[in-house]
Order: structure tokens, then C-alpha cells, then sequence
């Protein structure tokens, strides 16, 4: 069998050699030609998975090692007899951990106690319950937004999305782009959704750019109808409104998920998907070479300290998000390019704490957050 492969996709070099003819190719250069004769694709967003791709060729499967499968002509494939899956969850901890980041940056900079704030979660899958549950760890108070789980599962957790927009603090996105239907979030964020908000608050996008309407937000930070935009996705990437970013509190180039266990974890579903579609006989197989973090060890005197500082200092040991601001900020024609270099971003089981003078109650909640 042959298997194309995005050649920017981590760690799946060598996956699958034992087995099949590879090729390793950009996602821009993978054309019609080149997968005729291809059993399957392992892909990333770059690669557009359409007719245009696809007819005539002899692709039964495509796996995309992301969450996002906007790239993927669902329909045409379902027509088509292929097959397809994306990787849902697998950066879901990367984007806790730049939440996380955020909140602590937004506390200091503004004077925050989180515990005093109330926090809207807008989608409630993968990525917004791990949101949701290191809030609560934080004491945050916490308002749950998911329509498709309240019709699934009962109203008893979830609130309206007019309850979040009035009561909260800060509210976060984290849900999937979707053009049309009951559950259309195309523009989700627009005037009418600013129009409503009630105490100005903190309005973050790190889901889809297109499920915030450049123009509303902009009109509302200018009007101070919120009181802060902090943005990782965009509208018209890689070519961003240029006004928005420099309106923003904290801005970075879609990189929310790039933490290295997101990508390996992306990768191992890629990887898993095709041996179980195929029978490769890769059952065992895990990526290597995963990179460590470059001080892996926290040291931490928690004499004097507040709980929530020395969450914070923990937290922004392993990722200050302001660095990404200050070097996107800097770089923004290179917005590709500062992806495509991104440095180790490791999540919190990474990390090991060496700690004294703080309390076993913190410690207990550092360990739920994942550290060691």
C-alpha cells in the first residue's frame, strides 16, 4: 500500500516504513497526481482534501492529525466511499495550559483575585471542559454553554448563552466552526452577541477565527463594551486585521494548541487510525523523540506567598504566554513562519515541582492541575 504524508506532521517518521511505500510531501505540494495511486492521507489544515484532490484516485482514508477538519470535504468523501478522521482532544491539555497562562497575565496585570471572578465557557467539549475544570480548581465560578450537550444530556449543569453574556467576567470560546444549522457559530460573536454583554468583560477566541466578526469586536473594544480581547485565532489567516491585533490585550499566531504532547498526541491518533482501518498491525506504536522541557524542574518557596501566586509562578514556569505576544507583535508578517518554528511547549506533566513551605491543600491542587 501507499501513504502519503504532510512531511511537517511530528514524530510520524518511521510509523509506518515496516509496512507500506511512504512519501513525505509539504501539504502544498500534495496534488491530485501524486495521491492517484495512494491508499491513504495523513494530513495537517494546509492540505485542502476536496474533489479537486481526490477524484480519480485510489484513497480509501485520510487521517488529520488536528482537531479542525475544515479541510476536508466531508461530504464529498462520505459520497466517495472515503473514509476520514480528525483528532479530536488530542491538543485539548495545550490550550487548559494557555487559558491558564492568560488568566494568570490578566490577574496581574489588572489586579484580579480569580477566585472573585466568574468565567463563561462557550462549547463544552473536549477543550472547554478541561477549561472549565482548572477554573473551578482556580475558584473561579464557572457558567457552562454547550446547546448540542443540553439537549443530550439535561439543562441541570449548562446555562443560556444570554446568562453568560450577562454575568461574566471573562468569557472563553472553544467551539467548533460551524457554517449553518441549529448550532451555527459562524460570526457567533458579532454585534448583537456584544451588544448584549452586561460588565464589559474579557472576550477570548482560541477556537476559530472566523467565530468572532473582526469588525464587532472592534467596534466594542473601541466603544469599551469589553474590556479586553486576547486572540490566538483569526479571521483571514495567515493576512489578519492588523487594526484588531493592535487593539488586542494579548495576541499570538494560532498557536494555543502547539504544546509538543498535542502534537505527538495528534499524531499517535493519525498513526492509530490508519492501522486500524488497514490491520498494519501497529497497535503498540508511539511516537519518539519527544522534546523535553527546557527546565523541567520548579522550585518553589511558597513562604509569603498567596495561593494563587504561586499557582501563577508554577504555571508560567511552563508557559508565559506574553512571549508569543511580544514575538508575534514583532514578527506579524511571519505569521506562517512562527508556527511552523514554534519552540517546545511542554503541558504540565512535564513538569516537576521541588517545593517547600506550602501548604498540602495547594500542593493536592497543584497535582490535580497534572504536575509531578
Amino acid at each position: 500500500m501507499k501513504i502519503i504524508i504532510d512531511d511537517k506532521i511530528p514524530y510520524i517518521r518511521g510509523a509506518f516504513e515496516n509496512v507500506a511505500e511512504v512519501i513525505y510531501l509539504p501539504g502544498s505540494k500534495t496534488t491530485s497526481e501524486v495521491v492517484k495511486d495512494a491508499d491513504a492521507i495523513v494530513t495537517r489544515t494546509r492540505t485542502i482534501c476536496n474533489e479537486k484532490l481526490l477524484a480519480g484516485s485510489s484513497v480509501k482514508f485520510i487521517a488529520t492529525a488536528t482537531i479542525g477538519f475544515d479541510h476536508i470535504d466531508t461530504d464529498y468523501c462520505q459520497k466517495s466511499g472515503i473514509k476520514w478522521t480528525n483528532a479530536p482532544g488530542c491538543n485539548s491539555k495545550s490550550v487548559e495550559q494557555y487559558i491558564a497562562s492568560t488568566l494568570f497575565v490578566l490577574a496581574e496585570r489588572k489586579g484580579w483575585a480569580l477566585n472573585e471572578k466568574c468565567i463563561g465557557v462557550v462549547g463544552v467539549g473536549n477543550v472547554g471542559s478541561k477549561v472549565a475544570r482548572i477554573c473551578e480548581m482556580l475558584g473561579m465560578k464557572v457558567l457552562l454553554n454547550d446547546p448540542p450537550r443540553e439537549r443530550a444530556e439535561g439543562s441541570e449543569k449548562f446555562v443560556s448563552l444570554q446568562q453568560v453574556l450577562q454575568e461574566a467576567d471573562i468569557i472563553t470560546l472553544h467551539v467548533p466552526l460551524n457554517i449553518k444549522g441549529e448550532d451555527a457559530t459562524f460570526h457567533m460573536s458579532n454585534e448583537l452577541f456584544l451588544n448584549s454583554l452586561s460588565k464589559k468583560p474579557i472576550l477570548i477566541n482560541s477556537c476559530r477565527g472566523e467565530v468572532v466578526e473582526t469588525n464587532a469586536v472592534k467596534a466594542a473594544l473601541k466603544a469599551e463594551k469589553i474590556s479586553g480581547f486576547v486572540c490566538d485565532c483569526w479571521e483571514n489567516e495567515p493576512n489578519i486585521d492588523l487594526e484588531l491585533l493592535r487593539l488586542t490585550e494579548i495576541a499570538t499566531p494560532h498557536i494555543a494548541g502547539y504544546s509538543k504532547d498535542g502534537k505527538a498526541a495528534g499524531t499517535t491518533m493519525s498513526v492509530q487510525a490508519i492501522n486500524n482501518f488497514f490491520g498494519l498491525g501497529l497497535n503498540n506504536w508511539q511516537p519518539s523523540g519527544v522534546e523535553l522541557p527546557t527546565n523541567p524542574t520548579i522550585e518553589i518557596d511558597g513562604e509569603g506567598l498567596s495561593e494563587q501566586e504561586i499557582i501563577s509562578k508554577v504555571i508560567l514556569h511552563t508557559y508565559d504566554i506574553r512571549n508569543d505576544d511580544s514575538n508575534f507583535r514583532k514578527n506579524v508578517a511571519l505569521f506562517e513562519q512562527l508556527r511552523g518554528d514554534y519552540p517546545t511547549r511542554r503541558e504540565f506533566p512535564a513538569f516537576t515541582i521541588l517545593a517547600k513551605n506550602i501548604d498540602e491543600k495547594i500542593m493536592r491542587k497543584l497535582k490535580q492541575i497534572g504536575f509531578n
